[in-house]
């Protein structure tokens, strides 16, 4: 399957907010600000509260003061994905293998693979998935711990090794996002710098990106 990928993927990290519904406020206002992919991840709640969680932000986004057509990722979970119906399916290096995902999720859903790596960048492309991400590109905290990190020339080098979509993570804000592009990412995903002020920074992030 062929996607085409915003360049702008915000992440949704439960760890990130004090509360659901701060969680789902922010949801609310990154779609406000044109937000047309949303990734859901929380790496610690139960798969109760998750599921909970999952299908109010798939009620939010569906009745959005948009009306814009969003697609929603679940992080790890492919249960979850199918229970909330989500449109796609994100999975790690440590979480399913990209092809017990796909037979999980289906051949309809986007399915992508975090790499940290060329050499996982090059097993990735011989998968099923829709696009790949690489990362971290620069230091980050939204993990405890983090991969090495792979700079701009590791998004140039997974860049040469894959035709499919590509998106960078890890420390990318408003002020390097654009250096990211150029380096050869479709897009660019995006927590820390989304959690204070969630629609100004959308728009922001919008605007740099074009």
């Amino acid at each position: 399957m062929i996607i085409s990928l915003p360049r702008f993927y915000p992440i949704l990290d439960a760890g990130c907010f004090a509360t659901s519904e701060a969680l789902l406020r922010a949801a609310e206002q990154m779609v406000a600000a044109g937000a047309r992919i949303l990734q859901y991840r929380n790496k610690s709640g139960d798969a109760a509260r998750m599921l909970i969680d999952a299908r109010e932000l798939r009620q939010r986004v569906l009745y959005s003061e948009s009306g814009d057509s969003v697609t929603l990722i679940m992080n790890d979970r492919a249960d979850l994905c199918l229970a909330a119906d989500f449109e796609g399916l994100h999975v790690g290096q440590d979480d399913l293998s990209p092809a017990s995902a796909r037979k999980i999720v289906g051949p309809n859903r986007w399915l992508g693979v975090s790499t940290h790596n060329n050499a996982q960048v090059i097993e990735a492309d011989e998968t099923s998935a829709d696009y790949i991400a690489i990362g971290p590109v620069f230091g980050t905290a939204s993990k405890v711990n983090p991969d090495p990190v792979v700079g701009l020339e590791g998004v140039r080098e997974a860049r040469e090794l894959t035709s499919k979509p590509l998106v960078a993570i890890g420390g990318i804000t408003r002020t390097n996002c654009s250096e990211v592009i150029e380096a050869g990412a479709d897009s660019v995903a995006v927590i820390s710098d989304l959690t204070l002020d969630p629609r100004k920074s959308a728009e922001e992030f919008l605007r740099i990106l074009g």
